[in-house]
């Protein structure tokens, strides 16, 4: 036994007695198993990046204390770092950015900016360190993920995790939504799970009480989400038999169900835009889809008049939904010029005594925080992502790993365009985490596709 495991043997020696001489035998258990997958994360960084999969996916804002209240999500983000730091000190594990990792950490580089501005120029309670130590962490699987994952076997280990857990969501959430048809049941849930601020929940869940609810809380969030993992549970499906196959599908499935249920109009704008572009490059299967959503769509609408009512007043331009966005774009250009280099992390958008309200957009609420730089570096990731990933030819057919290259980029560019909706794909904590290692998937298989001299790989808009 090493030097170095023989010190952390006696470490959780002292500190297992420390605890048991504090706390009652329960507690002493539930700390060890904390204690023991702890350690297995951080000798083994990949398994905890699995966790990570599961756990973000199907109960994403489960909290735990560990001095302050974080994510149990975010809490595995960061003891797989610890082990990737250990393994990187030893020599196991290396990794060579690319173009899209290099811009991705300019943009963290930069974001200390803003976020030393907020901490002087916003006077509100909060803990702005927290908060963009947080956000930083949720950028992270874009680099995590080419360093723990090297082989198709545990790519495809990580796509079924994140879909096992996909599908766990959908199953509680639809099927509380169809046993219920009152969001407001899903409270007991959540409080048993340690979600934080109930007070917020219920808020959420009593002005939405007709929408679906689910872990992700809001249904915005939760239509966001089935956007960015719909076109990766499809395209998965389509190349893989057995159990593999019959998972997607069921996320598919479910997923387009929730979607309607959740009535989340900037999701299925989005994804539909997504799928007539996928029609439009000769996707396989895209014009089929298409059919089969129309069909699946009208059949619920038919035998569910809630929902009815729910998309009479959806897309109308007297939605009250619409009218409060239409007053934040109004309103926009004072917040930019009032604060220029963004409010920072202490809080989020707008400003308390200020007059001031949010904004519903990805790239201004990147302005709202960061400034026009941190937007634009923003764009300059993006770009360098679009340009690694994008096809230029049509398709013609697809195999194992383009069936992953096109699902997850569909996904990614599904995710983006809900942003002209909404601003949850900007700073909300573990939905970025989702957000960036689905386009770490997609950028390695472009790339693996590149190396490969795969034809259609390319793209031009």
């Amino acid at each position: 036994m090493s030097v170095f495991s023989r010190g952390l043997a006696l470490l959780c020696a002292l500190l297992f007695a420390a605890i048991l001489t504090f706390v009652s035998v329960p507690a002493m258990l539930l700390s060890m198993l904390a204690a023991v997958v702890a350690l297995v994360i951080v000798r083994q960084p990949f398994s905890g990046l699995l966790m990570f999969a599961f756990v973000a996916t199907f109960i994403p804002y489960t909290t735990v204390n560990m001095g302050v209240r974080v994510t149990i999500s975010e809490a595995l983000l960061g003891l797989v770092w610890l082990g990737v730091f250990l393994q990187m000190i030893q020599g196991q594990l290396s990794w060579l950015p690319g173009k899209t990792e290099s811009r991705l950490r300019l943009l963290m580089l930069y974001s200390a900016l803003p976020f030393i501005f907020g901490q002087l120029m916003i006077n509100a309670e909060g803990n702005g360190l927290v908060n963009w130590l947080r956000w930083l962490i949720n950028l992270s699987p874009l680099f995590l993920f080419p360093i723990l994952v090297k082989s198709p076997q545990q790519r495809d280990q990580l796509i079924v995790t994140l879909l096992l857990g996909s599908l766990t969501m959908l199953l509680l959430s639809v099927g509380m939504f169809l046993k219920d048809h009152n969001a407001n049941s899903f409270i007991v849930i959540l409080e048993k799970l340690k979600y934080a601020h109930p007070e917020a929940v219920k808020d959420i869940f009593s002005a939405n009480f007709s929408r679906m609810a689910s872990p992700w809380v809001h249904p915005n969030l939760t239509g966001g989400v089935l956007a960015l993992f719909l076109p990766l549970a499809f395209f998965y499906a389509l190349l893989q038999s057995g159990w593999r196959r019959l998972l997607g599908f069921s996320v598919a499935i479910l997923g387009a169900a929730g979607l309607l249920f959740s009535s989340s109009r900037g999701a299925i704008v989005s994804l539909a835009l997504v799928l007539f572009w996928l029609t439009s490059i000769r996707a396989p299967y895209a014009g089929r889809v298409i059919g089969l959503a129309l069909a699946l769509g009208a059949a619920l609408v038919l035998f569910y008049p809630p929902l009815q009512e729910r998309l009479a007043t959806t897309f109308s331009s007297t939605n009250a939904s619409t009218e409060i966005r239409m007053d934040e774009y109004r309103r926009f250009p004072d917040a930019m010029a009032r604060y220029p280099l963004g409010i920072g992390f202490k809080i989020d958008p707008p400003p308390p005594a200020t007059g001031l309200l949010g904004i519903s957009n990805l790239w201004l609420n990147y302005i709202y925080k960061l400034g026009l730089p941190g937007m634009l570096l923003f764009i300059a990731v993006t770009l360098a992502w679009w340009r690694e990933c994008r096809p230029v030819d049509r398709l013609s057919k697809l195999n194992a790993e383009r069936s992953i290259w096109v699902g997850s980029g569909a996904g990614v560019l599904a995710a983006l365009l809900t942003g002209l909706f909404d601003h949850y794909y900007s700073f909300t904590m573990v939905l970025i985490a989702l957000f960036w290692l689905m386009m770490a998937i997609n950028l390695q298989s472009a790339r693996r596709l590149n190396q490969n001299h795969e034809p259609n790989r390319k793209i031009a808009l």
